[in-house]
């Protein structure tokens, strides 16, 4: 444990003072105070705090230079800090490079000690200064002072997020003739930083669900935000509804949208644009029997990771999967015969549905043909040709509820269904 000293410093004592005011107001109700008085203070106090970030800073900054790391035997300023104020280490390390950044950008420093600015927008200008070009000071060795107190001043009117984008066009108002070369660089190194930052973690829970967290550069974001925004547009969810079972149920939140939009856009990948892998392309294979695939039976399949589905699922899925048939030994593991693919719907079968159904055929849904499966009205298994008399084009949503066995199909003049819950 430190030893307790006697303030001698002027800082020091400036620091014990401060703390004793603090604890002096920790009781003093503020319920008095009226809104113009605690708006301004609330401001103040914003001000304030910044300015004790930027003192702490600085004594870090000092702490560095007088290597009190290594007297202690800590491997960094960073670690010895996190130690000594039990930050954690992504803090303290957070903390230790703001105090270096600091030391070489005087102008900012000096803002940030005024609480003319938060900590988070000097941050933004030290590093948008330091990300100029190199060659800025041989056209003039003025420029990047300027460039520095130009963000700065816009300071009083951005947060730190648009300070950034201003940082990253901040050439161009410095020096518009080198702009367009060093932007292109910027632009370029933070495309392959992201590129390689890229990360997919997923694990599964053991109750029928995968959680994941993913990482993605920015292009790839927005083309698979545009992909699910696409998906998850069309309002389905009000299609006609078993008013037996009560008001068409409200809209579901966004994430859930996306997340059901990604599991289809998942699901509708086509395994033939993918690599193979021991010579077999991606493919999620399922088993079940044939008793069970013809609806005879409610016992659940499994895929080849071994995690069980319901049957309603596997047949919903062998909608539009290929089917190989196998005959498998007792032990239900054991192949004794292998037969071959089998692909149902054609392209040209798809392109014919999508003329004549022009979307999910269930009636008051919304949903196009290019975001619908290829629906067997009598199941393939089962003897149902494969034809466009007995073909349909369903949404996910509904195409689930048509192999779910809590509902009955109701064909209606026309061509389009229904569904009812079964009493």
């Amino acid at each position: 444990m430190a030893a307790t000293t006697t303030p001698t410093h002027r800082v020091s004592r400036a620091v014990s003072g401060m703390r004793t005011a603090a604890t002096d107001l920790a009781e003093v109700p503020v319920w008095t105070m009226d809104a113009a008085e605690t708006e301004a203070t609330l401001v103040e106090l914003l001000r304030l705090r910044t300015q004790v970030e930027s003192l702490s800073l600085r004594l870090l900054a000092h702490a560095d230079a007088l290597g009190v790391a290594g007297r202690a035997g800590a491997a960094s300023t960073a670690h010895w800090y996190a130690h000594r104020t039990r930050l954690t280490r992504a803090q303290a390390h957070r903390e230790t490079r703001a105090a270096a950044a600091l030391q070489t950008h005087p102008a900012t420093a000096e803002a940030l000690a005024t609480g003319a600015l938060h900590l988070d927008q000097a941050l933004a200008v030290t590093r948008a200064v330091d990300q100029l070009p190199d060659d800025l000071d041989r056209v003039d060795d003025t420029l990047r002072d300027r460039a520095e107190h130009e963000l700065l001043d816009q300071a009083a009117d951005f947060d730190a997020r648009h300070l950034k984008t201003l940082g990253t066009h901040l050439v161009e108002v410095v020096a518009p003739d080198i702009a367009e070369a060093h932007t292109a660089r910027l632009l370029q190194a933070e495309e392959r930083a992201a590129a390689a930052d890229q990360r997919l973690v997923l694990h599964d829970d053991g109750h029928g669900r995968v959680h994941g967290r993913f990482t993605l550069d920015a292009t790839t974001g927005a083309m698979l935000r545009t992909a699910l925004l696409a998906i998850a547009a069309p309002k389905h969810q009000s299609a006609t509804h078993d008013t037996a079972q009560g008001p068409i149920p409200p809209r579901r939140p966004a994430p859930e949208r996306m997340g059901a939009a990604f599991a289809e856009y998942v699901a509708r990948y086509p395994a033939t644009a993918l690599p193979e892998t021991g010579g077999l392309a991606a493919t999620v294979m399922v088993t079940m029997t044939l008793a069970d695939l013809l609806g005879h039976t409610d016992r659940p399949a499994t895929l080849t990771n071994g995690h069980t589905i319901s049957a309603a699922q596997a047949r919903r899925i062998a909608c539009e999967a290929g089917l190989l048939p196998a005959v498998l030994a007792t032990d239900g593991r054991t192949v004794l015969d292998l037969g071959r693919t089998t692909r149902l719907f054609t392209s040209r079968q798809r392109l014919a549905l999508a003329i004549r159904d022009r979307g999910c055929t269930t009636d008051g849904c919304d949903w196009p043909p290019a975001m619908t499966h290829a629906h067997h009205d009598t199941p393939w298994a089962a003897g149902g040709p494969t034809d466009l008399h007995n073909g349909r084009l369903l949404c996910p949503f509904h195409h689930t509820r048509a192999h779910d066995p809590a509902y009955r199909t109701e064909h209606l003049p026309g061509g389009k269904i229904t569904f009812h819950r079964r009493e």
